[in-house]
């Protein structure tokens, strides 16, 4: 072989040595989108959102949401993105411990009283309100026939940790003693949310419990931030995911300002979860939340707690709401309606 042959037959064996190693040590890749998920992604995407890591809380709460993607796509669609009919809503201040805040009361169609789920909207405690998360209570008033009363309860900076528990609560005793005036029964009040949302529907829980008060029939945790582990599986696969991603949830817990050794901040950090409703939690593939909601519903459960968890695959955190254009929020919805009707019809505990 001449010295010019066995030149090229080295940096041919070393380009590939480097190849496979590369290939090695590549970073794990997040799941691929199902079509109609990539379709609000690619929406959103075209709306032409900064980066909310980058941002201060003030200029994070202006930019483009899911839910404006989603009547992006419908209106490509050439479909009408006006609320789904069959639900009224009503809006209205209550008093909390910081001062008035809004509670907007989706009613059913029919005659009541209805049963009754305390809704808390996502945004990792910062931004967002009800108005970006109106599909989610407007379905679940409509799919289990239920008074659903949405809280805007008070958010980081301005208001750290505990302020939005602290409002959460308030607004969960509120409708224990206010949930005739509304069409409610409040012997069968149930407590949910999305995301950060999620946490508050737990925490009201526990503080149920640990007050001694009467407790939720039933919690809904649909992708609930639960701990501050950012190493888990699903955060190192869904880095860079969208619409939720690793810098953002480190944003996020940085304005909460929560103590990361407190169970009303991070209920996985509980002693132990024994005495809490029953629960239903629901997860998205594509989501740094997916390994720790898994690990909440088996601690759940460890601690005595009847659980159901479905994961979704192929959809992204915030999909919950986006019934209208992606079939697997439609069913994610009427998983958990069907979940708290069947609560419903328990006495309360």
């Amino acid at each position: 072989m001449s010295t010019k042959m066995m030149m090229s037959s080295i940096a041919a064996a070393a380009a590939t040595t480097v190849l496979c190693c590369t290939a090695q040590a590549a970073p794990a890749t997040a799941p691929k989108a199902e079509p109609h998920m990539q379709k609000v992604l690619d929406a959103l995407g075209s709306l032409g959102g900064k980066p909310i890591e980058t941002l201060t809380p003030q200029e994070a709460r202006k930019q483009p949401t899911p839910a404006d993607a989603v009547k992006k796509v419908l209106t490509d669609m050439g479909k009408s993105t006006a609320p789904e009919a069959g639900v009224t809503v009503k809006d209205m201040m209550i008093a909390g411990p910081l001062g008035d805040f809004p509670i907007h009361i989706f009613t059913p169609e029919g005659k009541g009283p209805f049963p009754v789920m305390v809704y808390y909207h996502g945004g990792g405690f910062v931004i967002a309100d009800t108005k970006v998360y109106e599909a989610s209570p407007r379905a679940l008033a409509k799919m289990a026939k239920a008074v659903v009363v949405a809280v805007d309860y008070h958010q980081a900076p301005e208001h750290k940790f505990p302020a939005a528990p602290n409002d959460a609560y308030a607004a969960y005793t509120w409708v224990l003693k206010n949930a005739q005036s509304i069409n409610g029964d409040a012997t069968r009040v149930a407590v949910g949310g999305e995301s950060a949302g999620g946490n508050l529907a737990t925490v009201v829980s526990m503080m149920a419990r640990d007050k001694k008060e009467p407790m939720p029939v039933h919690q809904l945790l649909v992708y609930p931030v639960v701990n501050d582990d950012m190493e888990t599986p699903s955060y190192k696969k869904n880095a860079a995911a969208k619409p939720l991603n690793k810098p953002m949830m480190a944003w996020f817990f940085k304005h909460y300002g929560g103590d990361p050794k407190n169970a009303y901040a991070l209920p996985m950090k509980a002693t132990t979860l024994k005495g809490l409703p029953s629960a239903t939690v629901i997860a998205a593939e594509i989501d740094p939340l997916l390994s720790e909601g898994k690990a909440y519903a088996d601690r759940l459960k460890k601690d005595g707690v009847a659980v159901v968890y479905k994961s979704y695959p192929g959809v992204a955190h915030e999909f919950f709401g986006m019934g209208a254009v992606v079939p697997a929020a439609k069913d994610a919805e009427q998983f958990a309606a069907d979940a708290l009707t069947k609560a419903f019809q328990k006495p309360a505990r």
